[in-house]
């Protein structure tokens, strides 16, 4: 009977999410679908998906830019600056786009507007805090203010689809899957991997633990914002405590993902898929609380400016999607 390793042993009976869905796929699926689903779950865990990223980039972007958009119309555009992250939403979407085609724009255009937009976001969270401390009583009354001034993260979330953005200038095309990985020779002769580095780490798909952390931020800054934003309208609807709830579960997942690839496969895929199914079902009652308002769709522009955010539920729903593509990468190198 030959020793085993119990490192090894271990490695081996540690459960895949990737592995597992890749099985499924295989019994469960019909032969064109299972080697699209296949081929898919590979280019995930390698890092080869740059285009999809720029694809979903330039679509998120646009949706955040109408979100922004028409809150600051609310706010009568009152300062210059509240004119930047409009702007930047268009530009961000069409450089996700040329980055679709071209792997230079990719790489140069859309790494540079993304970290531009990202400054923009802090830059705005900065503005809103201001905001806030000038209402009457300022931070002596930080839920009234927190509640009635500009919301406070708004600006942070903003820049998830910039986030998203720099990630995908340092992922590899789909089209570099099959070619072989860059190898160097040691001066003895031996074959060793080039030394290691976190860009060229991201780029192989070894990035779970840094979007995991990013999963932990971002479900604290969304769900913050939900918890607030239902607040004002007293929780009227049950299905409003559901993103709040979720909340704490999602922070948990990701923050356990962190330190353990187990929690990493199991508990962060499963609040990350109902985070996603919340925000998507968040959205529809959103865009029924819009129709249901005097007038309904025959007043679209003055109903969805001062009926429910309609694209806020989408950033909750963000955060579940970036818990699930975290599940399916691999980690960092220790």
């Amino acid at each position: 009977m030959m020793y085993k390793p119990k490192a090894v042993a271990s490695v081996q009976s540690q459960f895949v999410l990737t592995t597992a869905l890749e099985h499924s796929a295989n019994r469960n699926l019909p032969a064109p679908l299972n080697q699209a689903a296949i081929s898919a779950l590979e280019h995930l865990r390698t890092g080869c998906f740059q285009r999809s990223l720029c694809l979903v980039v330039a679509t998120t972007s646009v949706a955040s830019g109408l979100e922004v958009g028409y809150e600051h119309y609310k706010g009568s555009y009152s300062k210059p600056v509240m004119y930047t992250p409009v702007a930047l939403s268009g530009v961000l979407a069409a450089s996700g786009l040329l980055g679709v085609f071209s792997r230079a724009g990719a790489r140069t255009i859309l790494h540079w507007v993304s970290m531009l937009t990202l400054a923009d976001g802090v830059i705005g969270f900065f503005f809103h805090v201001r905001g806030i401390a000038r209402k009457p009583g300022g931070w002596s009354l930080p839920v009234t203010n927190i509640v009635m001034g500009p919301p406070i993260f708004a600006p942070l979330l903003f820049g998830t689809s910039a986030y998203l953005g720099l990630m995908a200038s340092y992922l590899r095309r789909e089209e570099d899957f099959r070619q072989p990985d860059r190898w160097i020779q040691d001066v003895a002769g031996e074959i060793v991997r080039e030394k290691r580095d976190w860009r060229r780490e991201l780029g192989r798909g070894r990035f779970q633990k840094h979007l995991s952390a990013l999963t932990f931020v971002w479900a604290f800054f969304s769900g913050f914002e939900a918890l607030y934003s239902h607040y004002k309208s007293n929780f009227r609807y049950k299905a409003q405590w559901t993103p709040v709830l979720l909340t704490p579960l999602l922070m948990a997942a990701s923050a356990g993902a962190i330190k353990s690839p187990r929690v990493a496969n199991t508990a962060l895929p499963v609040t990350s898929a109902l985070a996603l199914a919340n925000g998507t079902a968040g959205l529809f009652y959103h865009a029924r609380g819009i129709v249901r308002r005097p007038g309904g769709l025959k007043k679209p522009l003055y109903n969805i400016l001062y009926g429910p955010p309609i694209f806020a539920p989408l950033l909750f729903a963000a955060c579940g999607f970036l818990g699930l593509v975290a599940s399916l990468l691999r980690r960092e190198r220790e």
